[in-house]
C-alpha cells in the first residue's frame, strides 16, 4: 500500500468531523499554554527567591562560635575517668569572637582553586539612639567592594550610594525598616552606642532593603574600619570571612575541610538553607504535576473523539480493508490523525504559552518583600517547550493508539454482510 495515502484518509477523516477535530486541537493547546505558562512563572519565582537567598548567603562561612569547653576539670580527673560526667549550667567558655590567624586564612582562600572569591565581615551589636529610646540593632562591617562583587551589595542598597561606605569615614547605611521607625533620612546624623558603652555619631548616606522586615529593623552596614573602630578593636579584628565556589555543591566538604585546618566553625549554604532548597523543589513538583495532568485530560478527550469516530466510520473502515488496506494500515491512520491533532494544538500551544508568558511579564509587580524586581519574574528556559512538546506528542499518540488498534481488528466482511 502506498504510503502517500495514508496521511490523505487522514486529512480527509479529520475535515470529515472538523468540528470535534478543533476542540481535540484546543484541548491540547489550552493544556500546552497552560504547562508552558505555569512551569515559566513558578520557575521564575523559584530562581527570583532562591537569588535572593543565593546572593545574600555565602557558599561557606568562616566563624569563631561561642560554646561550653569540651574538656571540663572533671575529665582530666584520673579518679573519674572511667565514669560518666554529668555537669550542668555549663558556661560558655572564653573563647574569643574573632577569628585567629586570619592572615593565614586568607593566603589558603588565595592559593585554592576551588574558591571564587571572599569577603570578610565584622558583626558589631550595638543600639541606635532615638532621643531617649534605644533600639537594637546590628552593624555589619563589610569591605563594600568584595561585597558588591560576590554578593551584589548595591541592588539592595534602595537609596544612596554603596560605595560611600568606602570612601566616606564614619558613614552607615541603616536598614529601611530601622529607618522609617527613626524617621531618618539620607544625610542625617545617628548615635550608635556599642556593648562597650561608647556612643559613636555615624552620618547616613543610604538605606538598605533585603525584603525581610524583621532583618531590615536590626540590620546595617559600615566599612570594616568603622565598624572597627566602634567596637574599638585593631585592624586585623575580623569576625567572619564569607566565601563562594566555583562549584557551590562543594561547600560542605569545603567547609569541613577549612574548620579542621583553622579550627574555627564553618556553616555550608546547603546546611544553612536546607529548608529553603526544599520548599523550591515542592513548588517545582505541583507545577509538574499540574501541568503532566492538564495534558493527560486533554488525551481522554482526543481518545473519546477517536473512539466515537471509529463507530461513525465503520463502514469506511470496512471499505479500506476489503480494498486492500491492512490492519496495520488502519491503525497508522488514526495514529496520524491523533498525532496531527497533538502535532497542531502542542505548536498553538506552544506561541500562545510563549506569549501569555510576555504578557505576565510585563504585569507590574511592586512589593517591599521583593525590592529587587518591578514585575513578575518568568524563566524562558527551552527545556519547558521541549518538555511540553514530547508531553503532548506522547499523550496523542496513547490517545490514538487504543483506538487505531481497535479499527484495525474490523472485520468488513461483518459490517459489509451487516449493511
Amino acid at each position: 500500500m502506498k504510503i502517500g495515502l495514508i496521511p490523505e484518509i487522514a486529512t480527509a477523516l479529520l475535515l470529515a468531523r472538523l468540528r470535534q477535530t478543533l476542540i481535540a486541537a484546543i484541548g491540547v493547546t489550552f493544556s500546552i499554554t497552560m504547562f508552558v505558562t505555569l512551569l515559566s512563572f513558578m520557575n521564575g519565582l523559584n530562581g527570583l527567591l532562591d537569588n535572593m537567598v543565593l546572593n545574600r548567603t555565602p557558599h561557606i562561612r568562616l566563624y569563631s562560635d561561642i560554646k561550653p569547653s569540651e574538656n571540663q576539670p572533671i575529665n582530666l580527673s584520673k579518679k573519674y575517668s572511667g565514669a560518666y560526667h554529668f555537669i550542668s549550667s555549663i558556661n560558655p567558655g572564653s573563647n574569643r569572637k574573632e577569628l585567629y590567624n586570619v592572615g593565614a586564612i586568607v593566603q589558603a582562600l588565595k592559593s585554592d582553586d576551588r574558591v571564587l572569591g571572599w569577603a570578610p565581615k565584622v558583626a558589631a551589636q550595638v543600639f541606635y539612639n532615638i532621643g531617649p529610646i534605644e533600639m537594637t540593632g546590628v552593624i555589619n562591617g563589610i569591605d563594600v567592594i568584595s561585597e558588591q562583587n560576590l554578593f551584589y551589595f548595591e541592588d539592595y542598597v534602595v537609596e544612596g550610594n554603596a560605595i560611600d561606605l568606602q570612601n566616606i569615614p564614619n558613614t552607615i547605611i541603616l536598614g529601611k525598616t530601622a529607618a522609617e521607625k527613626m524617621l531618618a533620612k539620607v544625610g542625617d546624623n545617628i548615635q550608635v552606642t556599642s556593648g562597650s558603652g561608647e556612643q559613636y555619631t555615624l552620618k547616613i548616606v543610604g538605606f538598605f532593603q533585603s525584603g525581610l522586615a524583621e532583618i531590615d529593623k536590626v540590620q546595617s552596614y559600615a566599612s570594616l574600619k568603622t565598624t572597627q573602630k566602634i567596637l574599638g578593636k585593631p585592624n586585623n579584628y575580623i569576625t567572619d570571612i564569607q566565601i563562594k565556589l566555583h562549584d557551590m555543591s562543594m561547600a560542605p566538604k569545603v567547609g569541613k575541610e577549612y574548620s579542621s585546618l583553622f579550627r574555627c566553625d564553618a556553616e555550608d549554604i546547603q546546611t544553612a538553607n536546607a529548608q529553603f532548597e526544599t520548599g523550591s523543589s515542592v513548588r517545582n513538583l505541583i507545577s509538574y504535576a499540574v501541568g503532566i495532568t492538564l495534558l493527560i485530560v486533554s488525551g481522554f478527550g482526543i481518545y473519546n473523539i477517536l473512539n466515537m469516530m471509529i463507530y461513525e466510520k465503520m463502514d469506511t473502515i470496512a471499505i479500506l480493508k476489503a480494498t486492500g488496506f491492512s490492519g496495520k494500515d488502519v491503525k497508522k491512520i488514526f495514529i496520524t490523525i491523533a498525532l496531527s491533532i497533538g502535532l497542531i494544538g502542542g505548536f498553538a500551544g506552544l506561541i500562545f504559552g510563549f506569549l501569555l508568558s510576555k504578557i505576565i511579564d510585563n504585569i507590574p509587580f511592586v512589593t517591599a518583600a521583593l525590592p529587587t524586581i518591578d514585575t513578575y519574574p518568568i524563566d524562558y528556559n527551552p527545556v519547558f517547550y521541549i518538555i511540553a512538546t514530547a508531553f503532548s506528542l506522547v499523550t496523542t499518540y496513547l490517545a490514538g493508539w487504543f483506538p487505531a488498534r481497535k479499527a484495525s481488528k474490523v472485520d468488513p466482511v461483518i459490517i459489509i454482510r451487516g449493511k
